[in-house]
């Protein structure tokens, strides 16, 4: 995998969600920049599809089958990216589900615990496992992908929104914990996006007026937070929203 400039060379990347849409993009990114990339997800034939056409184009990757509400599913992910690349440098945190689109009242309580589990509590598992490879390489990044519906509330979304409003926390927090360490966390806020978990409709009706973009949109502003010199921006959200969220 030939670029003009491989930003990310030599550096290990794991990127959950990668088998499809956000996550896919990023990881065929990261690679195409040089870093080796463990491709997580639930389901091991999309991840596996997608570190195949990572070796296809010459590049490094590994397929792991991972459940981040599990944190024993994510600890054994953690290990498996260091034992096949020798190290972490890069934890994007994007793997989660949509929830379920309802209002309050007519909400299923267990859907609504099952968003908080996934995308809330399974980035916190994803940091916390990662954290000690981090430090073993005296410095890294965690990006935690975010959503303007976690800084404005949209009706029938409440399990999402409020999911995502703690994943902006927990942002902060951990930027503030890993400093000492060199580790910066921020938060990539890619706005609406078309992928096959959002659909074009939701994409477009949830946020009027948006730009309902591409998962590939959303790679130059990954590729930049990856390759931000030590020490970087910590503790930011960065949006590609076309308004404030």
């Amino acid at each position: 995998m030939q670029t003009q400039e491989q930003q990310l060379r030599g550096k290990v990347a794991l990127v959950t969600g990668a088998g499809r849409g956000i996550g896919r993009a990023i990881a065929l990114a990261y690679a195409r920049h040089g870093a080796a990339v463990c491709c997580a997800a639930r389901s091991l034939g999309q991840v596996e599809e997608t570190a195949a056409r990572i070796a296809a184009e010459g590049g490094r990757a590994l397929a792991v089958s991972t459940d981040v509400a599990d944190f024993a599913s994510v600890e054994r992910m953690v290990s498996e990216t260091e034992q096949a690349f020798g190290g972490i440098d890069i934890v994007v945190i994007n793997a989660g589900v949509g929830g379920g689109q309802q209002p309050v009242e007519a909400s299923d309580p267990q859907t609504w615990r099952t968003t908080i589990e996934v995308n809330l509590i399974g980035a916190y598992h994803c940091a916390k496992a990662a954290m000690p490879a981090l430090k073993r390489r005296g410095a890294g990044k965690i990006i935690a992908v975010g959503s303007g519906l976690g800084q404005r509330g949209v009706a029938g979304v409440s399990d999402y929104a409020c999911s995502k409003a703690g994943l902006a926390m927990l942002t902060r927090v951990l930027a503030q914990e890993l400093a000492p360490a060199g580790i910066s966390v921020n938060q990539l806020i890619p706005g609406p996006v078309v992928t096959q978990m959002t659909g074009a409709r939701m994409a477009r009706d949830t946020f009027a007026g948006e730009w309902a973009k591409s998962p590939e949109d959303v790679v130059p502003l990954a590729l930049f937070l990856a390759a931000q010199p030590e020490p970087g921006p910590s503790g930011q959200s960065f949006s590609l929203m076309r308004r404030d969220a």
